[in-house]
């Protein structure tokens, strides 16, 4: 997971320990961004696409095998691509098992032009192992050595957690790219 994303999971752990018992998972804030370009140049044996941002910067991204319409992306062609993050916490009750789980899938476009939707899922349980309050920080661990200490801003929901408590993290993250033919 990105350092921001496990940042956030950090500040929000608090917030699911601070409600009530019923309101035991939160959203935390999800992200949506959008960037476009065009092809430059594409190298079919390695299957790398370079794309011009709107801002002038270059990019090289290479589509993996299971994008079936690689061959129809034509130098000129306009790239539109949005992408999604979102992480969703739930406090694990008592004896509850742990999870770690990934799933991912590619689903092309029916469009005349090529494009699709690639996503992936994460779950994994953590457990807080320590609460500093005079920092204040929280540090939990997951799966295969997973460790992370964050620093929290809000002291008093910090103190409505306590070190044994599991939570699930849920992390989602998607990509729909769309084509638009070159002029």
């Amino acid at each position: 997971m990105t350092r921001f994303v496990v940042g956030m999971i950090a500040a929000a752990i608090v917030a699911v320990g601070a409600g009530p018992a019923t309101a035991q998972t939160k959203t935390v804030k999800s992200e949506m961004r959008t960037e476009s370009g065009t092809i430059e140049a594409i190298e079919a044996a390695s299957r790398s696409v370079t794309i011009k941002k709107a801002d002038g910067t270059y990019v090289t991204v290479i589509a993996g095998p299971d994008i079936a319409r690689f061959s129809e992306l034509k130098v000129g062609d306009k790239v539109n691509a949005k992408f999604y993050e979102n992480v969703v916490l739930r406090m694990k009750a008592p004896g509850e098992p742990d999870v770690d789980t990934a799933t991912k899938g590619t689903t092309g476009s029916d469009l005349m032009l090529p494009g699709g939707t690639r996503a992936k899922q994460r779950t994994i349980t953590a457990t807080i192992t320590a609460i500093d309050m005079n920092t204040p920080t929280i540090t939990f661990t997951g799966p295969n050595g997973w460790k992370y200490t964050s620093k929290v801003e809000d002291k008093a929901a910090l103190g409505k957690v306590k070190v044994g408590d599991r939570l699930d993290i849920v992390w989602t993250e998607a990509t729909v790219v769309s084509i638009e033919a070159g002029k």
